[in-house]
């Protein structure tokens, strides 16, 4: 018997997927987000972009690491979240959206590592 996915576990997977393509082809978008006192950012960028597909695929394929794989990443990208939240916050040069913005993006992760937790492998 085949179960099918949860909507969850579709929706983390095709942002995982999207988000990873972004990566790859758009680098430029996510240097505001890396924290300062990391070395070789555009390598981390191009490097979580193809864990994002990685992660995406495991959870779409239900690959036994893909849940606690798929947490990891986005507790990783949380800490950025954080980070370029609390920049643009005390920026005089940042518009209201954009600050707002920045700030929603810290408690979706909280939602997105529950259900990646929650991600059944494949029985066998």
């Amino acid at each position: 018997m085949t179960t099918h996915l949860p909507i969850g576990t579709k929706i983390l997977a095709g942002s995982f997927l999207t988000s990873g393509i972004v990566h790859l082809v758009q680098p430029d978008a996510f240097e505001p987000l890396m924290p300062r006192g990391l070395p070789a950012h555009r390598e981390i960028i191009y490097a979580s972009g193809v864990a994002e597909i990685v992660c995406g695929v495991g959870l779409l394929t239900r690959q036994r690491w893909a849940p606690l794989a798929s947490a990891t990443l986005l507790l990783a990208v949380w800490v950025g979240n954080w980070e370029y939240a609390i920049k643009v916050q005390r920026s005089a040069r940042t518009s209201t959206p954009h600050k707002v913005g920045a700030w929603l993006r810290v408690p979706i992760q909280v939602p997105m590592i529950r259900v990646a937790l929650k991600s059944r492998p494949a029985t066998t």
